[in-house]
């Protein structure tokens, strides 16, 4: 089996483990903290997000052009390309060390309006802890990148998810014998050091990958920089486009509505969770495909391939949450997070189309043309968070969700026009081949899915029955109506 195939498995086994182990600890942690306190860390987590961005996009810039040095298997400039980059992060993790004390001291400054004396303390140290954390790995997500490059997807994903196992008993513990969320910061410094040595001697020691810095190439950094700048740029509309809904809620409401609010973010992050994990390993396949200069059909035939297996499992997912989110929402955090529901399914229809078109912005990568797609998402989301922060202190997170959505939503339909008219891929074609079918299949599982959902009461047992019972339904469906005889084949090696 191949690293790409090995890779996206144990990227789902990751999800898995994530979502699962994510939706057991969630409701535990959120207990243990209390609401006030688990908004507080969610709010200090959003605000320290921002200082990450001075990561400039570089971990994504190292992906595509290690993948192209070996394609023209030029490892003089692969090693002096990889010395550049580190002693660029040198200078990163310096500005970052400036800003987070800039930070903390103004800890009071920023929040002192919402919080009390007491969050203000513990934002301190939170503050601390997180911004020392963000010097140590921005860096070291390099060797992430490097491994990436090689199409070595493994062992960073098992380290990956053995960190998360390691993790998730720690906090586990702490939190029983009484910590709170400075215990759960100082874990994941603790781990994020520890998984960035590991790394660091698996690039250097086991696949030999030679860092040197032959020339100081001023060139070569403009080149980086005019190629991550853009991803950059996106990165930073990441961040501002839903962690800047949490900012903005804990400045003019409280940190219970950041709560409620980051409830509907962290389940459509886990929905979102699925097809970043197919899109993380198909980058160097793109750079591939881009270097050999793969023709309209064959770059629109792999687009239709990644982007029907996508559909297939984000449409399940997100009508599953349409159908029965409620009663999981209410069994699994409690009543006082009902408005949760509805803030997820927003934000998980506004996603879909982006998602299931990942392979695109691979390409995209690819190609070095991510100037556009961040100057589209800049001037709609910029316009999304302008609206939302305006009509907050009237609607609370109803107007960050909306607005933020809606603006999505314009930003894909440009995108699209984009990825037919200048990236060469033929989107009639796709929508034909992805959603043509399925849809119809959705419509009569929904309709026979409200049904189940009126039989039962409100209980986990009752849940596990209803959420089975259209898992059947639909998978049946989709496997005699909507999937190909390829896909047959993936699915049923995946029940073997």
């Amino acid at each position: 089996m191949s690293q790409l195939k090995k890779g996206a498995i144990l990227s789902y086994v990751t999800i898995f483990l994530t979502n699962i182990v994510g939706l057991l600890l969630t409701p535990f942690i959120i207990k243990s903290l209390g609401q006030s306190e688990y908004g507080l860390y969610i709010l200090l987590g959003s605000f320290v997000g921002y200082i990450s961005l001075l990561d400039f996009g570089l971990s994504n810039t190292i992906v595509r052009f290690v993948a192209k040095y070996r394609v023209n298997k030029d490892k003089v400039g692969e090693k002096n390309f990889l010395a550049t980059v580190f002693l660029i992060y040198t200078v990163i993790s310096f500005f970052v060390l400036i800003l987070g004390s800039l930070a903390y001291f103004n800890v009071e400054s920023i929040f002192g309006s919402s919080l009390t004396s007491e969050e203000l303390e513990k934002a301190k140290i939170l503050m601390l802890l997180l911004v020392l954390n963000m010097t140590i790995t921005l860096p070291g997500q390099a060797f992430t990148g490097i491994c990436s490059g090689y199409e070595k997807f493994v062992f960073p994903r098992l380290v990956n998810i053995i960190r998360y196992v390691i993790r998730s008993i720690l906090v586990v513990t702490i939190l029983l014998y009484g910590g709170k969320s400075i215990s759960i910061v100082a874990i994941d410094t603790s781990l994020n050091i520890l998984i960035i040595f590991v790394n660091m001697y698996y690039v250097l020691k086991i696949m030999k990958v030679k860092i040197k810095l032959v020339t100081f190439d001023k060139e070569l950094i403009r080149t980086i920089f005019s190629y991550s700048v853009w991803i950059f740029v996106f990165a930073m509309i990441g961040q501002l486009f839903w962690k800047s809904g949490q900012m903005i809620l804990g400045v003019t409401i409280s940190t219970e509505a950041v709560a409620i609010f980051a409830i509907g973010i962290v389940l459509s992050g886990y929905f979102g969770a699925f097809a970043g994990a197919i899109n993380s390993v198909f980058l160097p396949k793109a750079t591939f495909m881009v270097e050999e200069n793969s023709s309209r059909k064959e770059l629109t035939e792999m687009f239709v391939k990644v982007g029907r297996i996508l559909t297939f499992l984000l449409i399940f997912i997100w009508a599953e949450f349409i159908l029965f989110g409620q009663d999981f929402i209410e069994l699994w955090v409690g009543p006082e997070y009902k408005d949760s529901y509805l803030i997820t399914v927003v934000i998980m229809t506004a996603y879909i189309l982006p998602l299931v078109q990942n392979f695109a912005n691979s390409l995209i990568e690819a190609t070095g043309k991510f100037k556009f797609k961040a100057k589209v998402y800049f001037i709609t989301i910029s316009l999304g968070i302008l609206l939302g922060a305006l009509l907050s202190p009237y609607y609370g997170y109803w107007a960050i969700t909306w607005s933020y959505s809606i603006f999505w939503v314009i930003s894909q339909i440009i995108m699209n026009w984009y990825f037919d008219k200048k990236l060469n891929l033929d989107m009639k074609s796709f929508f034909k081949e992805t959603f043509g079918k399925l849809i119809l299949i959705l419509l009569i599982s929904l309709s026979i899915g409200y049904f189940i959902n009126n039989l039962f009461g409100l209980s986990w047992g009752y849940f596990m029955v209803k959420a089975s019972l259209y898992a059947v339904l639909y998978l049946g469906m989709t496997y005699f109506f909507v999937l190909n005889e390829y896909e047959k084949k993936l699915f049923l090696k995946f029940k073997r």
